[in-house]
């Protein structure tokens, strides 16, 4: 008997297929990059849907990057 896998990931494996922390796979889910329509939650346990997620960050608004300039030429630190 052979076993189907199973179309849904844990959250370590959704990490680790988009080569970033699971710290950042929690921070999408709390910002909702990551939609709800893309996993099931029971209890505290999440399991992802892999393809709905890849589409759903390809299409997610990038996130505005803060940056800080100084143009006193005076001051050289």
């Amino acid at each position: 008997m052979t076993e189907t896998p199973t179309p849904f990931a844990t959250i370590e494996e959704v990490a680790k297929y988009f080569v970033v922390s699971v710290a950042t796979v929690r921070t999408w889910l709390r910002n909702g990059t990551i939609p709800k329509h893309t996993y099931l939650k029971v209890g505290n346990t999440y399991r992802f849907n892999l393809p709905d997620v890849a589409a759903a960050l390809v299409n997610a608004p990038k996130e505005p990057v803060q940056l800080e300039m100084n143009f006193d030429k005076d001051n050289d630190n």
